[in-house]
């Protein structure tokens, strides 16, 4: 199994919500988040005062698959995602050891 979190634009999050629940991805778990990267962040005036504004509003999308749908959610996050723009966001994998369902206490894959 794996992990994979997406960092991406907020108005994007219902797009790949739609995406993900039609190839199959029965979960998934969103924060707002805020943070910089190569889109590094912008100024703004507030009553005639000009600020800078470092950390920009991104949603981080967590969803756990089995290893043979990895590469179907990827894709779909990033045909969904991608404006070609800076700051279209990121994609993390990451190896899961072990899920628990707590109501019925499955582990595993039957978790998911």
């Amino acid at each position: 199994m794996k992990k994979i979190e997406a960092i991406i634009r907020p108005f994007k999050v219902e797009d790949v919500h739609e995406a993900l629940s039609e190839i199959g991805v029965k979960g998934m778990t969103l924060t707002e988040v805020k943070g910089y990267g190569r889109q590094k962040g912008h100024t703004e005036v507030y009553r005639g005062a000009e600020y800078i504004v470092d950390f920009l509003p991104k949603i981080k999308v967590e969803v756990v698959v089995k290893d043979s749908m990895v590469e179907q959610v990827l894709s779909t996050i990033v045909k969904v995602t991608k404006t070609g723009q800076v700051g279209d966001g990121k994609i993390f994998i990451s190896p899961v050891l072990d899920v628990i369902r707590i109501r019925t206490e499955e582990s595993g894959e039957d978790a998911v």
